[in-house]
């Protein structure tokens, strides 16, 4: 094709090949940014294309999260099979059987009903799935999760003991959406707490390593409240190429 007689494909060509370099570029500045603080980052590819998501892992990031279940079961039959899969959306009950073959975490566990689906559709794959607790902190009434007392009274469950195929991993938590920093640093700081508490005198059944919470825009804040994963979205595929 002569691009002098096609100037708009010479243009949106161009801009591809921008947007994709800026993908990896932006991966590679939030590692940077963890690098030696023992934070996994999590690159959240909700609505993104295919494409995008081989952009990154072609240069070789492979652990995406994803909200919505059709979405991640199409994504995973196209894309390489050594990628590392994490569910980060409210999952139902009855569509665990189409991430049990192959999700590595899943982040938003928020019942014990829940717990125990996700364990019969493991054992049908047999395999071992991880979870972490998903537990409300925001001050406000669109976030889901359960208390604190509720995840304690799964953790002593003697039901836990009959749930051979998951293994509770840790706790995930979603701040109050708002810009003011106090409030997000003080509903992170509360759920380190717990987390901390918990893995002081750890319950049986589980291995509490992992505090995911932390998102495009107060992952910093997170950190230095102590998580130990990030869920990094628009600030990865959402096309900007950050300055030193």
């Amino acid at each position: 094709m002569n691009a002098e007689l096609y100037p708009q494909f010479q243009l949106s060509t161009l801009h591809s090949e921008l947007k994709d370099m800026a993908i990896v570029e932006n991966i590679q500045f939030i590692e940077k940014e963890i690098e030696g603080k023992g934070v996994i980052l999590v690159a959240v590819s909700k609505t993104k294309p295919v494409e995008m998501l081989m952009e990154a892992y072609n240069a070789g990031f492979k652990r995406f999260g994803e909200n919505y279940v059709q979405e991640l079961v199409d994504k995973y039959e196209q894309m390489p099979k050594d990628i590392e899969w994490h569910f980060i959306g409210h999952l139902q009950s009855n569509k665990v059987k189409y991430l049990a073959p192959f999700v590595s975490l899943i982040h938003s566990v928020d019942s014990l009903k829940l717990l125990q689906e996700i364990n019969k559709q493991a054992a049908k794959q047999h395999r071992v799935i991880d979870c972490l607790l998903q537990i409300y902190i925001a001050e406000e009434d669109t976030k889901s999760g359960m208390t604190e007392e509720e995840c304690l009274e799964i953790l002593k469950s003697e039901t836990l003991e009959k749930l051979p195929n998951i293994r509770i991993v840790g706790l995930m938590g979603m701040t109050t959406l708002t810009e003011d920093e106090d409030q997000i640093r003080k509903e992170f700081k509360k759920l380190k707490d717990f987390f901390q508490s918990l893995t002081i005198n750890q319950p049986p059944h589980s291995s509490l390593t992992t505090l995911s919470m932390g998102m495009s825009g107060d992952y910093a804040i997170a950190i230095e409240e102590g998580s130990t994963m990030i869920r990094v979205g628009s600030k990865i595929f959402g096309g900007r190429i950050y300055q030193k």
